[in-house]
């Protein structure tokens, strides 16, 4: 038996390669991105280590090419969900009874394998699937998703060290049990390193998953998947089940094991996650832990001593960087009119000079939207904008689903503090702008506190420190992570815990020990040395 206490050093952050032309990542991410586009994979669902083909195919294509198919995937009916079901309560018992540091090293290794052996895969999957640019992909595929994995290695330690104070007559502790059931799994298709954190945060500690993968983003979750199995998880502790979302809910859902809910996706289908298990508490074994983030109308407030090149740089980059498909993006900008000329003039200098297409081609910083259905709904917007007698477009609005999904960065300003796109999450390329009376100063921060019923990310430009502290006040509960001179996305594991309240979701912040400490039962153990035999209190002796 090992009887050595043992704690994981805490980790460096993965360091973001370069990519430049010539480099030896480069060469090798070139290689990868011509081989899985000369490729047509088969992704079945991996249930208790076995992998399953049902025979109900759909395809998987490229946003920014949407004729090229780079993957056929199984769908799950009923039958192969309770298999899921099934095979991660079975899993349970023996991997909730394996000691924490031996799941831990499995995490480190996946990590590993990550950075080493898988790095040029992760990114081409994530770029061809996503379309993501090589950046993009770099910082989320690859570097956030290891350390996400590293870290929670060391933060799960920290939560075992917690334990009660003893005496001389007695020794108190804390069992950190998992959860009595399984965990079900609900990932987004814009970061790759949500999808895996969703799964390995409750799997760090001891829990098993049953995973449900957005559609959108099944090439890059599937490596993942078998890179988790190359580093040793043992089957049935992830399983991984594509397929219909309202089919495998429902299912998932009326399980009396159900014991958790870790989702990263739209508020509306969060609510209807949180109704269902209203509905079906009755059903369950224990209350579950309901952990979700569920989006953004995240703002940028700009006070008049900013400084404006910053503004509008960190504007552009905030809001669309990834095509505005982040939680984070900055969708709605108020700037005081003292500025707002000099800020436009810089905003629409630089969007002039960004190139927009394939991302195999480098020097193309903005890609396609995820699918049809989002270059709809986004495109709706722009058309409302293009209509509205308050709202005028100043830079972009054009768009071509021809060959793919492409939305070129568009930046409205409008009259209206209250005007649609204000409002309203369209996870998209698309900036509205309110420039407000410099005298309306403390009217324009009321309005950015009350303008959006989320609350996840927002930043304040100022240069002057005391008006930038006294900001942050008084939007304490506008934002979840929030930024001082800086855009309002790019939240870092292990230094920016990441999340919001309000329509935003639970803010139980991934990447620190908050989020992880939801996915543990305490039990507190009592032991006395010397029982008392006597009932008698000392002063009736």
């Amino acid at each position: 038996m090992n009887n050595s206490v043992f704690q994981y050093n805490f980790p460096e952050n993965e360091p973001i390669l370069d990519y430049l032309s010539g480099s030896k990542e480069r060469i090798a991410l070139d290689r990868e991105l011509q081989k899985q586009q000369s490729e047509t994979i088969e992704i079945p669902l991996i249930i208790g280590g076995k992998e399953i083909r049902t025979g109900n195919i759909e395809k998987v294509r490229m946003p920014h090419k949407h004729a090229h198919i780079l993957a056929q995937y199984h769908k799950a009916s009923e039958k192969e969900i309770q298999m899921a079901i099934d095979a991660a309560i079975e899993a349970r018992e023996i991997w909730s009874n394996t000691p924490w540091t031996i799941r831990g090293a499995i995490l480190l290794k996946a990590a590993e394998l990550i950075a080493t052996k898988y790095r040029s895969v992760m990114n081409a999957a994530t770029m061809l699937g996503q379309s993501k640019n090589i950046f993009q992909s770099e910082i989320d595929s690859v570097c956030e998703t290891i350390d996400f994995l590293r870290f929670n290695a060391y933060f799960a330690g920290k939560i075992y060290e917690m334990q009660p104070a003893s005496n001389h007559t007695q020794i108190n502790s804390m069992e950190f049990r998992a959860l009595e059931g399984f965990v079900f799994t609900i990932s987004p298709f814009n970061f790759t390193s949500i999808a895996s954190n969703l799964n390995m945060a409750p799997v760090m500690m001891g829990n098993t998953t049953v995973w449900k993968p957005a559609t959108t983003s099944l090439l890059s979750n599937y490596y993942l998947m078998k890179i988790f199995e190359e580093a040793g998880l043992p089957a049935g502790v992830i399983n991984f089940v594509p397929g219909s979302g309202a089919l495998i809910g429902k299912t998932v859902m009326a399980s009396p094991h159900m014991a958790g809910i870790h989702f990263t996706g739209s508020n509306s289908t969060f609510n209807s996650l949180w109704n269902l298990a209203t509905q079906n508490l009755p059903k369950y074994k224990s209350y579950p832990r309901l952990i979700g983030e569920t989006g953004g109308k995240d703002f940028i407030f700009v006070h008049p001593s900013a400084d404006a090149a910053a503004v509008a740089t960190n504007a552009i980059k905030g809001s669309f960087e990834y095509q505005g498909q982040k939680c984070s993006a900055a969708s709605r900008m108020y700037v005081p009119k003292s500025l707002w000329a000099e800020i436009k003039a810089k905003m629409i200098s630089t969007l002039s000079e960004i190139k927009m297409g394939d991302v195999t081609d480098p020097q193309n910083f903005i890609n396609a939207v995820i699918d049809e259905a989002a270059f709809e709904t986004i495109t709706d917007y722009i058309k409302f904008a293009e209509q509205a007698d308050d709202a005028k477009i100043i830079a972009g609005g054009t768009y071509d689903k021809s060959v793919g999904y492409f939305i070129a960065p568009t930046v409205i300003e409008t009259t209206n503090p209250h005007f649609k796109t204000m409002q309203e999450e369209i996870f998209g390329p698309v900036l509205t702008v309110y420039p407000y009376e410099d005298k309306d100063f403390e009217q324009a921060i009321e309005l950015c506190d009350t303008t959006s019923p989320y609350a996840l990310t927002g930043a304040v430009f100022s240069k002057d420190r005391i008006a930038a502290a006294d900001i942050c006040s008084k939007l304490r509960y506008a934002a979840g992570n929030f930024y001082i001179n800086d855009k309002p996305t790019g939240a870092v594991v292990g230094q920016q815990p990441f999340g919001g309240a309000r329509a935003s979701g639970t803010n139980d912040k991934a990447g620190g020990e908050f989020n992880l400490i939801r996915w543990v039962s305490p039990r507190t153990i009592k032991e006395t040395f010397v029982p008392a035999t006597d009932y008698k209190y000392p002063y009736m002796k």
